[in-house]
């Protein structure tokens, strides 16, 4: 399994806000399936970033293209080389 980096631009206005529901219960879904390590948002750029588990970039855009806020999105899928920080890490020993 290959880890990818997803870079979503999206435009805000009412119709997509609407679809916001839809689309928190499919990305909630793919996190508990462990397919989306994180996803976030940012609304100071209206942009938002993905890292994902697929086998390949197709796979991923399959599962982009089932999001209803699909339409509305320009995006930029890169696979990574590395991944690492503290969610990646065993957590540290404290003795009792």
């Amino acid at each position: 399994m290959k880890a990818y980096q997803v870079t979503i631009n999206f435009d805000w206005n009412d119709e997509f806000a609407s679809l916001i529901p839809a689309h928190r219960t499919y990305i909630n879904m793919l996190i508990n399936k462990n397919v989306i390590d994180q996803y976030v948002v940012s609304m100071e750029s209206q942009r938002v970033w993905v890292t994902l588990n697929a086998e390949t970039k197709s796979e991923v855009e399959k599962m982009l293209k089932k999001s209803p806020l699909y339409r509305y999105w320009t995006y930029e899928i890169d696979e990574l080389f590395v991944l690492d920080g503290q969610l990646y890490r065993l957590p540290a020993v404290t003795p009792n």
